[in-house]
């Protein structure tokens, strides 16, 4: 590792990834801004660098590879899903790429089934209601949801946090059907659970998940089409990437009452949503916020600086992309 190895962190992040590039020699430029940098402020800021930790927000592309030049080693993406960063660029110049896999496991299988529950049982809507003023006290019609026991839980994408989720269901003895490329051995024996084809699942499920990959093929999976096989009463949730859903597909099937509701942590052009999302009364949507806890986001910033320390010193990085 030479003396002159600079880190750019493109975004305010969690202890502890500056003090471990310091306490391994490294120089840090660390961007103060919870907001991505523009992007000719990142071509600026990335010229001479050896490593560059980034967000979801940031894309490294051709233009930020040729800005930074042969000094650039590595590319630490703060995140599982690399589709901000052109691998096969990245590849072709000698930079390797990193994630953070499996330490936000958890903590998105939590958040998913948060927007699950809150669907579900209309908590926005039922906590805007009561903030309010205008609640008038109980009725024996109001507010009325989707019971979870013994409905059909739908996976799609059945990896580590599609798995992760299915085997939350057991609490509520649900149905659980999954798509996935393979058998799920796991949840086949912990909840029964079937591997069925696309259609089918779109069909018989009651909760539909997204756990994914952000690819070409998986862009807008959930469109026009597909979201008319689902039931009236059934309830999409996405807190993979927004662009496998189509969003204004999706607006329209809950403005027109075609699926009961909609809980997203992600959208396809975020943070812009597509008009007229927020005024619907049947969808949550969150900031994605589904590695958001102290702890998973204070291991991803560890893992990140963990993959550029090794890279810099020549050993394997612990999560190689490519």
């Amino acid at each position: 590792m030479t003396p002159e190895a600079q880190i750019l962190l493109t975004r305010r992040m969690p202890p502890p990834a500056e003090r471990l590039l310091r306490d391994a020699g490294l120089r840090v430029d660390a961007v103060e801004n919870d907001a991505p940098l523009p992007p000719a402020e990142l071509l600026r800021r990335v010229r001479g660098v050896s490593g560059l930790i980034c967000s979801l927000s940031e894309p490294v592309d051709t233009a930020v590879l040729e800005a930074a030049g042969p000094s650039l080693r590595v590319v630490a993406n703060f995140a599982v899903g690399v589709d901000n960063i052109d691998v096969p660029a990245c590849t072709a110049c000698g930079v390797r790429v990193t994630n953070t896999p499996d330490i936000l496991t958890d903590a998105t299988a939590d958040l998913t089934w948060a927007l699950i529950l809150a669907t579900a049982r209309r908590v926005v809507e039922g906590d805007r209601h009561v903030r309010s003023g205008e609640w008038k006290g109980w009725t024996p019609t109001e507010s009325l949801g989707v019971e979870l026991t013994g409905a059909t839980l739908g996976i799609v994408g059945a990896g580590r946090i599609g798995t992760a989720v299915g085997l939350r269901s057991r609490g509520f003895g649900m149905r659980v059907l999954y798509v996935h490329p393979r058998a799920n051995a796991t949840l086949e024996s912990d909840v029964g659970a079937e591997r069925v084809d696309l259609d089918r699942l779109l069909r018989e499920s009651d909760i539909l998940t997204l756990h994914v990959p952000m690819t070409q093929e998986n862009h807008h999976l959930i469109d026009r089409a597909r979201l008319a096989r689902m039931k009236p009463t059934a309830i999409l949730i996405n807190t993979a990437r927004g662009p496998i859903v189509d969003e204004v597909a999706l607006l329209e099937a809950l403005r027109e009452n075609r699926i009961d509701s909609a809980g997203l942590d992600v959208f396809e052009h975020e943070p812009r949503l597509s008009a007229g999302l927020s005024e619907l009364a049947n969808v949550v949507l969150l900031p994605h916020v589904g590695s958001a806890t102290t702890r998973t986001r204070a291991a991803m910033s560890r893992m990140a600086a963990e993959n550029v320390i090794a890279v810099l010193t020549d050993r394997p990085p612990p999560n190689p992309v490519n």
